[in-house]
């Protein structure tokens, strides 16, 4: 599989990065289940085998339990051939008990939430640590001591961020003494609202979706683009009963695009992604190891401009302007 090499890090990722959310079955506090850690270990081990490098996690993954089945993989999936990044900042609301659901980004819960992860991952650092969602209640120096702490430990590599802005990261940027080296956001045809927000600027009633130049920002700064669910949950292959008509006719234009290129759907939909220049990383998280080798085929799709433009057109339900 063809590769990026992150800006300001000696990081070389697969353009393709596989997503753990699911992997750890239940999202309640069952034990991890013998079933659920052996099929974890079958789809990782594809995904290797596929040439994915980058494998994406967060602390609060099905709470816990991914974290701890993807050690499982460890026999099969060697450490030093691949990144290894996981999310923090999001609580649950029962944690601890009474408290509500919130996001935080103090010292201590990073700390915690590190050390966490490591444990159950069964590894001694982090390649990438990214803050999972933007904390209203946020100070950078906080954030900027735990990183610190954290580097200096070498308990994690490099850092980065998901779903924020530009302005949210210029903030952080400001404090942190470590470049932050990716933004992984919601990126797909059918939310394709960080590449659109730039043709509809300027257009009377066209709300450019709070996006606020955040794609551009991470151009200009060297900060990789990690795209979560890049496939809108299955929805460009397999449209719900009730589903839009645009979204059923960019999956009738996925089947047809794929059938002339004698591929699969699923890397039709990739590759539209692959194709913009900004270099974004999808991260795929289906749980079937086949649909695991279908994505990765979207490494070999080179898309036209114009076909591009016409899964642009048909995800927008309506012409470019």
């Amino acid at each position: 599989m063809k590769t990026y090499t992150i800006p300001k890090t000696d990081l070389t990722v697969s353009r393709i990065a596989y997503g753990c959310m699911k992997i750890g079955g239940s999202w309640d506090d069952e034990p991890l289940t013998q079933a659920t850690e052996d099929a974890a270990v079958r789809v990782v081990a594809t995904a290797y085998e596929q040439g994915i490098t980058l494998f994406d996690h967060a602390d609060i993954y099905t709470r816990g339990k991914s974290e701890q089945a993807f050690a499982a993989a460890w026999g099969t999936v060697p450490r030093d051939k691949i990144v290894l990044q996981s999310k923090c900042g999001i609580r649950f609301g029962d944690d601890p008990p009474g408290a509500p659901a919130r996001f935080d980004f103090s010292y201590g819960h990073i700390i915690s939430a590190v050390e966490g992860s490591l444990r159950r991952l069964q590894t001694d650092y982090l390649d990438l640590l990214l803050l999972h969602r933007p904390d209203p209640l946020v100070e950078p120096e906080e954030v900027a001591r735990a990183f610190d702490a954290l580097h200096s430990s070498g308990k994690v590599r490099y850092f980065g961020v998901s779903n924020h802005t530009a302005g949210q990261i210029a903030l952080l940027e400001a404090s942190v003494n470590q470049s932050l080296v990716a933004n992984q956001v919601q990126v797909s045809l059918l939310h394709p609202y960080l590449i659109s927000e730039g043709i509809l600027a300027n257009i009377h009633g066209k709300a450019a979706a709070l996006a606020s130049g955040t794609l551009d920002y991470c151009r200009l700064h060297g900060i990789l683009i990690q795209a979560w669910g890049p496939v809108a949950g299955g929805q460009l292959f397999n449209p719900p009963e009730n589903a839009a008509p645009h979204v059923k006719a960019t999956a009738a234009l996925i089947a047809q695009m794929a059938a002339e290129r004698d591929t699969t759907p699923e890397a039709v939909a990739l590759a539209w992604l692959l194709r913009h220049p900004a270099g974004i990383q999808p991260i795929i998280g289906t749980t079937k190891p086949e649909r695991v080798e279908a994505s990765c085929r979207a490494d070999d799709v080179n898309l036209s401009r114009e076909a591009w433009y016409a899964l642009f057109e048909a995800a927008r339900g309506e012409r470019v302007p």
